[in-house]
């Protein structure tokens, strides 16, 4: 018995698989059994990589003409499970469209769904996911009752994406059925944030600011260091609601999870909620003029000053190294 199929939703940007799908494949490999892939749309650009991670094959939708993903998805994978070929696990990535698809899919199949969790155990007959809750302090582990298939979602970088050398993915068409009614709506028009750098979830270095800064204009600093260090700029949600940054820069719970070899705390003080995002980081630094802020509970190394005058000096020293 056990789990002997399972299906992961996968995604891609820029023509290859996200980071999040490739975490997923990981970690469906070492529950063993069958690893599928689910994409909305043609997955013939990407049916190499998914098959390098671990994916036999990949059921591919094809050309959504507008149809939402998750609308286009959950109704494809809903046809191919009264078609007989029904996984005994479907594991989606903690993000909008992964939580689209597994909602509407909950629905389709009348199954529990179980999101937000950071691992996944296999024992005998019995799935059991790991949850954290009260901002990570207290982890819960949930078992699933029931029949197959279950339904899962889980947070970025819970797994580590290793590469298992397997061949190309078999792309299997999966014709997306008559959508009837929820077809009206569709997605008119995509845009893509411009970026330079690494991307802040997939950085070695992150840079984060926080209200410490005092205003919106130091934030400058932040970016600064993390261009000197090749690294990713971040920020706490507190200057993210001022304003100040873009939402695609917070950090924690309601942000990014990031687990960069090298995290700068500067002016932040460690709300839970922030620590969330970044506790898993390999190497902690934090500069804080508080020596009673909470971050310096999770740093390995501690600085406290102001971050007015530390990061000036951190990044005149790094530029005269070359």
């Amino acid at each position: 018995m056990g789990i002997n199929n399972i299906w992961v939703f996968a995604q891609q940007a820029n023509g290859a698989p996200t980071t999040g799908t490739l975490e997923l494949l990981a970690k469906a490999r070492a529950l063993g059994g069958n690893v599928s892939a689910w994409f909305g749309g043609d997955a013939s650009a990407i049916a190499g990589a998914l098959g390098e991670h671990g994916a036999a094959k990949v059921f591919a939708t094809g050309d959504l003409a507008g149809a939402l993903p998750g609308v286009a998805v959950a109704s494809a994978m809903k046809a191919v499970i009264d078609g007989g070929e029904s996984p005994d696990l479907v594991m989606f990535p903690q993000n909008y469209e992964g939580r689209d698809v597994m909602s509407r899919l909950s629905v389709k199949l009348d199954r529990t769904v179980i999101t937000n969790n950071t691992d996944i155990t296999v024992s005998g007959d019995t799935v059991t996911v790991t949850t954290p809750i009260f901002g990570g302090n207290t982890l819960v582990n949930t078992s699933f009752t029931g029949s197959a298939p279950y339904l899962a979602a889980f947070r970025p970088k819970s797994f580590v994406a290793e590469a298992a050398g397997g061949a190309a993915a078999e792309v299997v068409a999966a014709p997306v059925p008559d959508l009837g009614s929820t077809a009206g709506a569709v997605v008119t028009a995509v845009h893509v944030e411009e970026t330079t750098g690494p991307k802040l979830d997939e950085a070695d270095v992150v840079v984060a600011g926080g209200r410490g800064l005092g205003e919106s204009d130091k934030f400058e600093l932040i970016e600064s260091l993390a261009k000197t260090l090749k690294g990713a700029p971040g920020a706490s949600r507190a200057i993210v609601d001022a304003g100040w940054v873009p939402y695609s820069y917070q950090v924690g719970q309601t942000g990014k999870v990031v687990k960069p070899k090298v995290y700068i705390a500067a002016g932040i003080s460690g709300a839970t909620q922030h620590m969330v995002g970044m506790k898993g980081s390999k190497n902690i630094i934090a500069i804080n003029k508080d020596k009673e802020a909470p971050i310096f509970g999770v740093a390995d190394l501690g600085i406290i000053g102001d971050v007015h005058k530390v990061l000036p000096k951190l990044i005149e020293a790094l530029k005269a190294r070359g």
